[in-house]
């Protein structure tokens, strides 16, 4: 019988190690920061928006003007102007709302660009940790960037340099 229970408990204990998971985690915007094309691209981007708001910016200020001046001259224009530079207000102002919208929209240009120069960069990380997952047999590989819920994690199972390496560049700083 004591033969029994300590074979029923070694057999449980034995498969409980078994099907025990092994967890790691990566930090993704660190792992970005550490890849220089990921810079570069950033910047692009960043130079784009900062232009595409300039000219967004100089159209309002026009449409401004334009209002201001029909304030000023409305009690001496007839109907017929009235409405016509009313008409010419509205007008301005949805292209802009519709250059705003075709630049900063949901598939706006700024979008697009961001997939061009970005995705393919997330599509090697990607490779790269599973990479990493099936090499060190991780069942679950989480990442600890941006509004993660990991609130503890041992740097032990920090994989973000593995990454970094395996994808061929040096860490900088952590």
């Amino acid at each position: 019988m004591k033969k029994l229970i300590a074979l029923l408990i070694i057999s449980v204990g034995l498969s409980t190690y078994t099907f025990a998971q092994k967890f790691a985690y990566v930090d993704t915007d660190y792992i970005l920061e550490n890849i220089p094309e990921y810079q570069e691209a950033q910047k692009e981007l960043d130079n784009l928006s900062v232009t595409w708001q300039k000219q967004i910016e100089a159209k309002y200020a026009e449409i401004d003007r334009l209002y201001k001046a029909y304030q000023a001259e409305q009690i001496l224009l007839n109907e017929d102007m009235k409405a016509k530079r009313e008409n010419e207000i509205i007008r301005k102002e949805q292209e802009v709302k519709d250059f705003q919208k075709d630049k900063f929209g949901v598939d706006g240009a700024l979008f697009k660009k961001r997939q061009e120069l970005i995705q393919p960069i997330q599509d090697q990380i990607y490779i790269a940790i599973k990479e990493i997952a099936e090499a060190g047999s991780y069942s679950v590989i989480l990442d600890r960037a941006g509004q993660s819920n990991i609130l503890y994690a041992n740097t032990r199972y920090d994989k973000s340099d593995d990454v970094l390496k395996k994808l061929g560049y040096s860490s900088r700083s952590k």
